[in-house]
């Protein structure tokens, strides 16, 4: 095996491998991804803003923060200040849906 024939063998595997490398990316990040925990679940989405951002829920209080990355500062700013989501799902606390009545129509 001659100089010219082992360094277009290695030539060869090295195309070989980034080709690879090319091929098998990491899987970008993106929205609508959810994390649950026993005390806490955080969701991204998009909003209605432009870009997306981070709900993060307390499942023990029932509270929820939305946090978005201003990319003008540079840093994570909170769009609300932990809303409290029982409000919004008790008929009686207003904010929420009227209770259908039950039984047969």
């Amino acid at each position: 095996m001659d100089k010219r024939t082992f360094l277009i063998g290695v030539l060869s595997i090295t195309a070989a491998v980034l080709l690879a490398a090319n091929l098998i990316q990491p899987r970008n990040a993106e929205a609508s991804l959810v994390v649950k925990d026993n005390e806490y679940t955080a969701v991204t989405a998009r909003i209605s803003k432009g870009g997306e951002a981070l709900y993060l829920l307390d499942n023990r209080s029932g509270r929820m923060a939305v946090l978005m990355y201003d990319p003008n500062k540079r840093a994570v700013v909170p769009l609300t200040q932990g809303t409290d989501l029982t409000l919004a799902f008790n008929p009686r606390g207003g904010g929420g849906a009227p209770v259908p009545p039950r039984g047969r129509p």
